[in-house]
């Protein structure tokens, strides 16, 4: 079979069976979701690229020792590798919060206004609305914060991010729950209309 038919779970079965061009490809497949990901929450450029390497590094180690498990969620295996070294990571620091703000760091590059269609006055307040929902996220708590971004720009089931965030199916419904309550009093709060045209 062609490597590029193959699927990740595929693609790393035949790594661990000696094929390092699969394990290239599962790279490529993976990297960008993997690294908005990880930006997202750490919100350092140079902290996010180490913690990439580090996932990637814990992969390999743990594809040749055997613990991976051909389930079908590749990503959602790299996913948790990384929420945990992101753990460690925090716990290490001894921080109470989950991430610091940084400036310059939103989510303009990841999907939004460009892909809205309309007329020049609903696009204009289309992305008013994307800008401030993602003002609305950066205010909320980062664990909640992290559950709507996994949820909406990474396309994740509740199942997969209690997998990749380490709680339950109930935790993470109850998380985006408090958020999308947390975001509604805010914008009720600041008189924003968050409603696309």
């Amino acid at each position: 079979m062609n490597l590029h038919e193959m699927t990740d779970e595929q693609l790393a079965m035949s790594y661990v069976n000696g094929s390092n061009q699969a394990f290239d490809l599962l790279l490529s497949r993976n990297q960008q979701k993997l690294f908005a990901y990880i930006l997202f929450v750490v919100r350092d450029k140079g902290l996010a690229e180490d913690v990439f390497q580090e996932t990637f590094v814990k992969a390999i180690v743990r594809l040749q020792e055997g613990k991976y498990q051909p389930t079908g969620k590749f990503g959602a295996w790299l996913m948790r590798i990384a929420h945990n070294i992101i753990m460690d990571s925090f716990r290490s620091q001894q921080s109470s919060k989950l991430v610091e703000a940084a400036n310059g760091n939103d989510l303009s590059n990841l999907q939004g206004s460009e892909q809205l269609q309309g007329s020049i006055e609903h696009q204009f307040v289309n992305e008013q609305v994307m800008t401030d929902v993602r003002r609305l996220m950066e205010a909320l708590p980062a664990p909640q914060r992290e559950v709507v971004y996994m949820r909406y720009y990474q396309d994740m089931s509740f199942k997969e991010i209690a997998e990749a965030t380490a709680v339950s199916i109930n935790t993470a419904l109850g998380r985006m729950r408090y958020a999308i309550l947390n975001m509604r009093r805010m914008a009720k709060n600041n008189d924003i209309q968050l409603s696309l045209q």
